[in-house]
């Protein structure tokens, strides 16, 4: 009785672990099925080669990723606020990030700081936000801090 309960207590933890595995897509979550690396021609006919420009920088290794490109077009916008300098829509735009929830890569108080994306379907500020970094780092939430992913420009 015992024996069998060990090994029926083992196979679910198998399970749940390889379900786990399975379905933790890491920094290619962000990618639609079937996207692979970018590829670029090579001159002497040979097998293309992986484009350099689509590595994830250092700052980002580890983090689930999003292209710019793929961002809603809001961010795309606030992004273009942020590389302007502004004028901002938000009293809040540009204030000190404290990190609290320790989901981006700890760093001095001031590092990084925050700026709203509006979202057409909330009535206030919302839960979208663009979090810099003083290294040229973006990163983006859509769940007001919960969870990141490294923007990719």
């Amino acid at each position: 009785m015992i024996n069998r309960f060990a090994r029926i207590a083992l196979a679910s933890v198998l399970a749940c672990l390889a379900v786990l595995l399975v379905g933790c897509g890491g920094k290619d979550s962000a990618k639609p099925a079937g996207a692979g690396p970018s590829v670029s021609s090579s001159k002497s006919g040979s097998a293309p080669k992986p484009s350099t420009a689509a590595s994830t920088p250092a700052w980002a290794k580890g983090m689930a990723t999003v292209p710019a490109d793929r961002l809603p077009p809001e961010a795309r916008q606030t992004l273009k606020l942020i590389d302007s300098g502004g004028p901002f829509p938000y009293s809040k735009d540009g204030v000190v990030f404290g990190n609290f929830e320790k989901l981006l890569p700890q760093q001095k108080r001031g590092y990084y700081h925050e700026y709203t994306v509006q979202n057409p379907k909330s009535r206030d500020r919302g839960a979208w936000r663009i979090v810099t970094g003083q290294g040229k780092e973006f990163y983006w939430t859509d769940d007001h801090y919960k969870s990141f992913k490294a923007v990719l420009r």
